[in-house]
């Protein structure tokens, strides 16, 4: 069996199709800029290094969303339980509206946090990468916070899903 062809479909919709294959965590990322929530929902969440502490978070350059964003001094990252499946969907809505119904907590330096998370980091942007059309941001972990049980969101094949047992 032949894998690869040549002249394969590279296009961004084929590229989406595959990329989907792989399963991955849901992570909402949330500052308070003027007093206010600014956030946005990712799938591009993974752990970097530990000595620095850095994760890294994929940002599509049209966003706008991250401009905000990135002027705060501090930026907080909650990994979703599968029961926030309606607020990822609802973070990627309208501005005005992402944080309803949401409970959220703030630290001094500004970063947001989705309460009941499964797990939460306080970072500050370490770097930032050009990569296409996205920039991976690398972010410097401070502090961190894991609850003791709980099922992830889990994105896949464009749809949220969640662990079965």
């Amino acid at each position: 069996m032949t894998l690869f062809t040549t002249n394969q479909d590279l296009s961004p919709e084929a590229l989406r199709e595959v990329f989907g294959a792989f399963p991955s965590g849901v992570v909402a990322l949330v500052a308070f800029v003027d007093d206010e929530p600014v956030g946005l929902a990712a799938s591009s969440f993974t752990s970097v290094s530990l000595d620095p502490p850095l994760v890294s978070i994929s940002i599509a350059n049209g966003s706008k969303t991250w401009p905000g964003l990135r002027g705060a001094t501090h930026l907080g990252i909650t990994v979703l339980a599968d029961h926030h499946r309606g607020f990822a969907r609802q973070l990627a809505g309208p501005v005005g509206s992402r944080f309803e119904g949401i409970l959220l907590a703030r630290t001094e330096e500004g970063s947001g946090f989705v309460v009941d998370g499964l797990a939460h980091f306080n970072t500050s942007v370490y770097r930032e990468v050009e990569a296409g059309d996205h920039t991976v941001v690398l972010l410097r972990v401070h502090a961190r916070t894991a609850a003791a049980d709980g099922q992830p969101l889990v994105f896949h094949r464009s749809g949220f899903r969640t662990l079965a047992a």
